[in-house]
């Protein structure tokens, strides 16, 4: 069975005629007959009754009419549904995104994405990084967005955007209105700190290190799952953290947190864009990159193709 068959069967069941089937599918009466045989012969079941008054449908005919119209109809609507695909019209969209991407880089891109791309519907999952990467390599997402390089097989990582980590303290905290501090000072003091698996996490911890602090040795108050509960925890008084600067503006300007700048500590991140090795992204995909790249890249940073 193929659609040609069952085209040339509906239309000799709605003229009631093989040579007008012939007519109206643009073929010879003789090859009209071969598809309606060749259905008959593959179902076991007389489809048409050829009759003086013309082409009847038997009852096997009329039940598979009915199922043959829906199914050209559905196979006709997928140029249509191909040409919506490709302009990003009537599209849905899976990305993922790690804690900075996924509560504030992707939200604040949502108004420049829909002016862009009306017909585009996204669905935003969120994880640490790590958590991101298994998810495309399940397939769950088409693209992700993380704020940690963790390389994996089959995914590819491409850097995008710059993010800065910052100490944060609650506001009145003793470090209040210094000018810098030590590396030397942080061992006096309580950190909250992100898990493990958090790009935030590892960026700290490593910026850490280099200045030659152990963070397996620095007392930790608490290890908490988003930068969200970071700072609800430094407004609280638990202890202070290293968090990304795009999460504090807010706090910062109305005075709940303070930023503390740290002797010899510069902690910078990239922030890249995930997909799987040797796929290619949908039109709606690149579409979502390219303005992620806009909003947060350098002016000649270049655009997915």
């Amino acid at each position: 069975m193929n659609l040609k068959q069952l085209e040339v069967f509906i239309k000799v069941a709605e003229t009631g005629s093989f040579s007008k089937g012939a007519e109206a599918t643009f073929i010879t009466q003789s090859t009209v007959s071969q598809h309606i045989s060749a259905l008959e012969e593959e179902f076991g079941l007389k489809l048409l009754d050829r009759t003086g008054r013309g082409a009847l449908l038997t009852e096997g005919g009329k039940l598979l009419l009915d199922r043959a119209r829906r199914l050209v109809a559905y196979a006709h609507e997928i140029p249509t549904a191909i040409a919506r695909f490709k302009g990003v019209e009537e599209v849905k969209l899976k990305v993922a995104g790690s804690s900075i991407p996924g509560e504030y880089m992707i939200p604040a891109a949502l108004p420049l994405l829909a002016e862009r791309f009306p017909g585009l519907s996204i669905t935003l999952l969120q994880g640490d990084s790590q958590g991101v990467v298994e998810k495309l390599l399940d397939e769950e997402v088409e693209v992700g967005v993380v704020g940690g390089c963790f390389p994996e097989d089959g995914i590819e990582l491409v850097p995008f955007a710059t993010d800065e980590l910052v100490l944060i303290a609650p506001g009145g905290h003793h470090l209040s209105g210094v000018s810098a501090i030590g590396t030397g000072e942080l061992w006096r003091e309580t950190f909250v700190l992100r898990e493990t698996g958090s790009g935030t996490g590892k960026a700290s911890a490593e910026a850490l290190r280099k200045a030659g602090i152990d963070t397996g040795s620095v007392r930790v108050a608490a290890h908490l799952g988003s930068n969200e509960a970071v700072k609800r925890a430094v407004m609280a008084g638990i202890g202070i953290s290293f968090i990304s600067l795009l999460s504090v503006q807010r706090e910062l300007a109305q005075g709940a947190l303070i930023k503390v700048p740290v002797e010899d500590i510069q902690i910078r991140r990239e922030f890249y864009l995930a997909s799987r090795k040797g796929r290619e992204l949908s039109p709606a995909a690149i579409g979502f990159c390219n303005v992620m790249r806009e909003l947060y890249s350098q002016p000649e940073a270049a655009s997915f193709a």
